[in-house]
């Protein structure tokens, strides 16, 4: 198992985002939860569970992470069940040395566009950490072009 997959396992809090199904309102509290699965026996799989709140009720949208044999920061996500056609490659392109947040960018799907999460393992960041991470997003080509966009999430 690669350090980074140890360092991703647990509950994230998307804090700061410009994807438009968590900005839109409608879907609330959204979270990634990623464990340690023995898939078929392959190594480097997470099993990634998206919950979110609508309308009152907990929603889960259930996947699995393949990390990529090159790029140890790079996986792609595979839908489970219905959702099992559906896939999207993505990348931990910043990440905290001490495993309190990272920003997550992926790729555009039939489904959604590119985009960036600011994620934590708290609900919400200090500002001061959050403009930090703004900073650092600034200085990345493949982040830079969302910051426009992003917007940071009440939680509620």
């Amino acid at each position: 198992m690669t350090p980074l997959i140890q360092a991703l396992v647990g509950t994230w809090f998307i804090c700061s985002t410009n994807f438009p199904m968590w900005l839109k309102g409608d879907k609330i509290n959204p979270t990634f939860t990623y464990s340690i699965t023995d898939k078929k026996g392959e190594t480097n799989v997470l099993l990634d569970e998206v919950k979110y709140q609508q309308k009152g009720e907990l929603k889960t949208l259930t996947g699995f992470d393949y990390q990529s044999l090159t790029d140890s920061s790079a996986f792609v996500w595979r839908g489970k069940g219905v959702l099992s056609l559906v896939r999207s490659k993505w990348n931990v392109v910043l990440q905290d040395p001490t495993g309190q947040w990272a920003v997550i960018w992926f790729s555009k799907t039939l489904f959604t566009p590119e985009g960036v999460d600011i994620i934590s393992r708290t609900p919400q960041l200090p500002e001061k950490t959050l403009n930090h991470i703004k900073s650092l997003m600034a200085d990345n080509s493949l982040l830079a072009k969302h910051l426009i966009n992003v917007r940071d999430l009440p939680v509620r």
